[in-house]
């Protein structure tokens, strides 16, 4: 259900011909699960809907740029705008504007390696970069270091459970057998692009049937149990980023998409609701 200030909105109200069929499909899905997703008026909706849309350009982009998979202990990245650390991290240089070194992984993939969660993260860098004012992007991630789901206060990520997927969401494939001499397999994080495909580092751009054919054959021998699609959720926080859209200056400290309070877990910045 879709509430807008304090009216409830139908899909068919909403949906338009100057829409994307990615847009429109959106706004479909937020109509039909029975979760209740509130905006503060019109344009926190729209701005909810140009984010989705920048994080699933950022995955096809970031596809794009063939950009490597690495596991942390072969990381690597241009270090003209990023040091890389001993953890295999990316700690933006001194000097460096973070709209600069998060366009170079996109411009440079190749000079780039990272594992699947970092993708992530650098996903919905891009995306908010695509979609916030510039110099308030620069101004608040000055600090930006880029590794598993380690973000920037005002890079607000969280995730709970749940299957009211969405275009732009980051969802998991569990691989719980997977090959432990490959734990980089036990899972992949994979960005919803709509109509029924995902991005997933190291994978590429598949159907659901697609990245569990991927894990499955990345299983430990005489392995049984099948990947499979987590009933679980991520997302950006929206309504705390849209206090940094262009024109726009309201302000709230907790995450439309949230029909819950009970926090499941909480790894560094990233929280984890059910």
């Amino acid at each position: 259900m879709i509430l807008i200030g304090n009216n409830v909105q139908s899909g068919l109200q909403l949906k338009s011909p100057k829409f994307t069929a990615e847009e429109n499909e959106i706004i479909e899905r937020l109509h039909q699960y029975q979760e209740v997703y509130t905006f503060f008026n019109i344009d926190h909706l729209h701005f909810d809907l140009h984010l989705r849309m920048a994080i699933i350009q950022a995955a096809r982009d970031l596809f794009a740029s063939k950009a490597k998979f690495a596991v942390f202990q072969k990381a690597h990245c241009n270090e003209r705008f990023w040091r890389l650390t001993h953890q295999g991290g990316f700690k933006l240089r001194e000097g460096i504007l973070p709209s600069d070194a998060i366009r170079d992984i996109f411009q440079n993939g190749p000079l780039y390696g990272f594992e699947c969660a970092t993708s992530i993260v650098i996903v919905f860098y891009k995306a908010v970069l695509d979609t916030i004012n510039l110099e308030q992007f620069n101004r608040i991630y000055r600090g930006m270091y880029l590794r598993d789901w380690q973000t920037d206060d005002d890079l607000p990520i969280h995730t709970r459970r749940g299957n009211d997927y969405l275009p732009g969401d980051c969802l998991y494939f569990n691989n719980p057998q997977f090959d432990p001499n490959k734990p980089q397999w036990r899972g992949e994080n994979a960005i919803d692009l709509g109509n029924s495909l995902y991005y997933g580092h190291g994978i590429g751009i598949k159907n659901a049937e697609g990245i569990i054919e991927h894990l499955n054959k990345r299983r430990k021998p005489d392995a049984t149990e099948s990947a499979y699609l987590l009933s679980q959720v991520t997302r950006l926080d929206d309504n705390y980023l849209y206090q940094f859209a262009n024109g726009t200056h309201q302000r709230s400290a907790t995450p439309q998409f949230i029909t819950t309070n009970t926090v499941v877990g909480r790894v560094g910045h990233h929280s984890f609701y059910g």
